[in-house]
């Protein structure tokens, strides 16, 4: 059985976007890069406004209920 031999981060990421541009072009590449940012983002104001409306004497005694 061989052994499996992995590539750097740095050569990973340089070879992807390589991958990316060659079949994307520029724009389009950035424009898949940040697609899941603007999900991420999304979902971290989601979180914020949640946090807003916590009553947190409330919900510590629902999550540390003996």
């Amino acid at each position: 059985m061989s052994q499996a031999k992995y590539m750097s981060e740095e050569v990973v990421i340089k070879k992807a976007m390589n991958a990316l541009i060659k079949e994307l072009g520029p724009v389009e590449a950035l424009r898949f890069i940040n697609i899941s940012k603007k999900k991420r983002l999304e979902s971290v104001m989601r979180h914020r406004k949640w946090q807003k409306l916590l009553d947190n004497e409330q919900f510590l005694a629902e999550v540390f209920e003996n």
